[in-house]
């Protein structure tokens, strides 16, 4: 038996292919992990909301939402970063005046500022999630946010990202973009974990696809790439696997003598 790692897998274009659906061989192999003893958790830029029942369904209940901002571990919150309140109500207050829309996020709902908008439902329907924001343009006031999403074409961020400093601007689509705290990521709340856990970064691995995994891929030691995953993404990993669709998962897993 290999001594026992942590393994953190992306959701998007990594655990799920780009019909958002979970194939048989990744399910598979996520259990014989955690029969072999080893602890899986998951490291996203989605809410904890948005992927509750593939948390159940791989009996996963240590995670990384938002990109590093909102940490869990066996169940229990760990680590929090929010946004800051006061910018981010000034960043709202230029994008209504631009018709940029806005979705506020906490760790159990999310809430647009506008009632509705074709960029809103263009995004968020790619996700395939049951949810679906409602209008409450107050909801950033009295709780903390760890994401907030912008609308706005691309190129029409970097307004943004020169005035408001303390933010990281992460496209995820089109017409959307990631709203965190400056310097926040997947890497240090994966970080979080692997401290409390006790594990040494030999005994770390990181799966995924997408932009926001670059950092996690340069920082954790044992880091693979989905093929299907962007050229920037493949360039900074240790490895390249096959792609989601073509049991890039087990094929990974097999290739760092986890399985």
């Amino acid at each position: 038996m290999t001594e026992r790692s942590v393994i953190f897998f992306d959701i998007d274009g990594t655990l799920l292919d780009h019909d958002k659906k979970l194939p048989f061989t990744t399910k598979k192999a996520i259990f014989e992990l955690k029969k072999h003893g080893h602890e899986v958790a998951i490291a996203t830029g989605r809410a904890p909301f948005m992927y509750e029942g593939l948390r159940k369904e791989l009996g996963i209940n240590t995670f990384v939402s938002y990109n590093g901002q909102y940490v869990v571990l066996n169940g229990e919150v760990v680590y929090t970063n929010p946004l800051n309140v006061s910018s981010l109500e000034k960043l709202t207050e230029a994008a209504l005046e631009n018709e940029h829309p806005v979705v506020f996020m906490d760790h159990e709902d999310m809430k647009a500022n506008v009632p509705e908008h074709g960029f809103i439902t263009e995004s968020i329907s790619t996700l395939k999630i049951e949810q679906f924001p409602t209008h409450d343009p107050h909801y950033y006031k009295g709780r903390d946010l760890y994401q907030t999403l912008l609308f706005c074409p691309e190129g029409e961020e970097q307004q943004y990202e020169r005035q408001f400093t303390d933010f990281d601007f992460v496209r995820w689509h089109p017409v959307s973009v990631d709203i965190l705290p400056n310097g926040g990521s997947k890497a240090k709340g994966i970080e979080k974990i692997v401290q409390k856990l006790g594990f040494s970064e030999d005994r770390v691995y990181a799966f995924g696809d997408g932009l926001n995994d670059i950092e996690m891929l340069t920082t954790v030691k044992n880091s693979v790439a989905m093929g299907n995953g962007k050229e920037e993404v493949k360039a900074v990993a240790k490895h390249v696997t096959e792609s989601v669709e073509d049991d890039g998962i087990l094929h990974g897993l097999q290739m760092v003598g986890l399985l």
